[in-house]
């Protein structure tokens, strides 16, 4: 099989993808309004964070720019249990296509959405006074760690859907997302924190990828050296999710 038909069964489910978003922008807006919603409340509502030296806009736009990343996976989650509810999933496999172009371009689509999400979170943050000292080549890494986070994640949200089953169970798993965003230095700085607890800030791959971009963007927070850990964690995840998304895939009848 050519990588050019496999890219085009891919493309093909890509497309598939943003012609429901295309019907429905009003689930997508809503997908980018919930960050930034986010943003400005803990930015102007919660005020300062502890532990934090400096400008806390600074501290913490880096930290929700790593939290929208993990957060917004019920929308994917909830059509790849639709897919399967409906039997949509059942008729492209018994069709001449590559196996798992569904899941891949499902995956693709939601990236596209995740870099247009964090274009405005990026915008909305230049708004509010956040700026990134560390120059442009610092950016797009700080950018592509942010996305390497959201892929990871997204085949865990994919895994888990078809683990699930049914969209009413996916508000379940989605309740699991919220604790571990939280239990990050997305807010605060683990040094603030009791020791256990900040111990599990630590380990968290989030804080990894929160301080990792903040170095990059040359904010408060960061420390070199995390870049590493920010590449390992995703990779790691995505080592052991990738393949049982795939083989859970392959196993659902047809």
């Amino acid at each position: 099989m050519s990588v050019a038909y496999v890219m085009s069964d891919c493309w093909t489910m890509t497309r598939r993808e943003l012609a429901h978003w295309a019907r429905q922008p009003v689930v997508m807006l809503v997908g980018l309004v919930f960050p930034v919603m986010m943003l400005l409340m803990f930015g102007y509502l919660v005020g300062g964070g502890r532990g934090i030296e400096g400008d806390y806009v600074d501290y913490l736009v880096p930290g929700m720019l790593t939290l929208t990343m993990v957060f917004g996976l019920e929308g994917t989650m909830t059509a790849v249990t639709q897919d399967l509810n409906k039997g949509v999933i059942d008729r492209f496999r018994s069709m001449p296509m590559v196996d798992g172009a569904v899941l891949v371009g499902r995956s693709a689509a939601d990236m596209l959405q995740s870099a247009a999400g964090l274009v405005v979170m990026v915008g909305v943050g230049y708004a509010i006074g956040w700026r990134a000292h560390g120059g442009f080549g610092a950016f797009l890494g700080a950018m592509g760690l942010l996305l390497l986070l959201r892929f990871a994640m997204l085949w865990i949200g994919i895994f888990l859907a078809m683990v699930a089953g049914r969209p009413e169970l996916v508000m379940a798993v989605q309740i699991l997302v919220w604790p571990i965003g939280f239990l990050s230095n997305a807010f605060a700085a683990p040094g603030s924190m009791p020791g256990w607890l900040g111990a599990v800030v630590e380990w968290n791959p989030m804080s990894a990828t929160a301080t990792a971009v903040r170095d990059l963007f040359g904010n408060p927070g960061g420390e070199p050296g995390h870049v590493m850990a920010a590449v390992v964690w995703p990779l790691l995840l995505l080592a052991v999710f990738f393949p049982l998304a795939v083989r859970k895939f392959r196993r659902l009848s047809v």
